[in-house]
């Protein structure tokens, strides 16, 4: 089995070759090639994940290429974790939006859509190339904004399906307070990718008991420390939102915050510096403890359930993932990419159904969807009116006041990225 990683250099990867190397029964590596153009990262980031791979017994094969068209040729799965623009861009994202009084942030907002549009036509070709090279290859894509650019690929009729490690780090943490495996942990994971609330959390399976009030009755005060939203918020909603949610739940309270401090991209930027000099020693054989610090936790393990169901091996019957709704969430096209709980095989993933959303939570899934839908119109077709039309829709900006200024501002930003502008 071959599988390439686009954007193979980024300090995330010996998080997901650790992944590999422990998890390697469950999907049997033979061939991991990293493909980016920046050498002086792949460099190192190659070094060290062949001698993680050494160290924990693997026997594949681990090869580093700048060169695209070579890497993805043969290749039965291709994950995509590339950033258009590096972090210098993401600066930008989280930087201008707070100028406007609005929320500076990589995935969501002004900073998300400027993501999207500089990162949506490179994935579109990038994805071509892969399925001239192999049509049956499925696409991976953890490149965020995860929603939007899933949806560029399902739409071109891509084989792909998107990925997020929020669901799973929350998986993992209520297993923790309830003394389970986390393989016994199933969630009702509901919305769009950055977007979810869980609505239920049940032992066994999706049909299992549900232990959602247990776990906020006795854990409720870590999970909101966790979600940085105050404890009486949870008890009132009665579910788990997101951590993301707090961009809309606390908006004025996040950009005041923003405004006080370094910027996530800054605090990222120097980490990645010293995780770059530490993948150079040639005594490190595993991932540093700094990395769980650079965010992407249990990547690698989604990563790895994901691609097994895929290609037909051992992983989990069940797994979030980004995918088309095809009627999972009535009041939404059948060709909006949704983040739920689904049954994956090799023949893709299957939604699995879902209780009514409360209307708390279908309002504002529809809005957003509603804007990713515009988003990936300006992203595909460019112009200053679509950009504009997008961020109004976006319920974290609509004001037209807001919605033009931000517009002038992303372009001016992104301009180099724009072939339209």
């Amino acid at each position: 089995m071959k599988l390439t990683v686009v954007g193979g250099g980024s300090t995330y990867t010996p998080e997901l070759v650790d992944g590999f190397a422990r998890l390697r029964d469950t999907l049997p590596v033979e061939e991991l090639v990293l493909v980016d153009p920046a050498a002086e990262r792949l460099e190192p980031v190659g070094a060290l994940a062949r001698r993680i791979f050494a160290k924990q017994g693997h026997g594949g094969r681990i090869v580093t290429t700048s060169d695209l068209d070579a890497g993805i040729d043969g290749a039965d799965a291709v994950l995509l974790q590339l950033r258009v623009g590096g972090q210098a861009a993401r600066q930008q994202d989280e930087t201008w939006p707070l100028e406007c009084g609005c929320v500076g942030q990589e995935t969501t907002g002004a900073g998300g859509l400027a993501k999207a549009l500089r990162t949506v036509p490179v994935v579109l070709d990038i994805a071509e190339r892969v399925r001239r090279a192999n049509p049956r290859a499925w696409i991976i894509d953890f490149t965020n904004p995860v929603g939007i650019v899933t949806r560029a690929l399902l739409h071109a009729g891509h084989r792909a399906v998107g990925l997020c490690n929020v669901a799973i780090g929350l998986q993992r943490k209520f297993a923790a307070h309830l003394g389970v495996a986390p393989a016994d942990v199933h969630l009702c994971h509901v919305g769009l990718n950055h977007l979810t609330w869980e609505t239920s959390v049940r032992l066994g399976g999706p049909e299992g008991a549900n232990v959602l009030p247990k776990l906020l009755a006795e854990h409720g005060d870590a999970i909101a420390d966790d979600l940085r939203l105050p404890r009486a918020l949870l008890d009132r909603l009665g579910v788990v939102p997101s951590y993301y949610l707090r961009y809309y739940y606390a908006h004025d309270e996040v950009v005041r915050d923003m405004r006080g401090k370094p910027s996530r991209a800054e605090e990222v930027a120097a980490m990645e510096r010293e995780l770059l000099e530490m993948y150079g020693e040639p005594a490190l054989d595993e991932k540093p403890a700094l990395l769980a610090r650079r965010g992407g936790a249990y990547y690698s393990e989604a990563a790895v359930d994901l691609a097994a169901a895929l290609l037909g091996g051992k992983g989990s019957p069940y797994q979030v993932v980004n995918t088309l709704n095809k009627g999972t969430l009535p009041f939404l096209a059948d060709d909006a990419v949704i983040e739920v709980q689904a049954a994956v095989g090799p023949t893709g993933p299957a939604p699995l159904p879902v209780p009514e959303p409360d209307p708390l939570h279908a309002g504002l899934i529809a809005n957003v969807t509603a804007y990713e839908e515009l988003a990936l119109q300006a992203a595909l077709r460019g112009g200053r009116d679509r950009v504009f039309r997008a961020l109004l829709a976006h319920p974290l900006i609509g004001q037209y006041a807001y919605a033009d200024t931000l517009t002038d501002r992303l372009i001016a930003h992104n301009r180099e990225h724009l072939a339209w502008a």
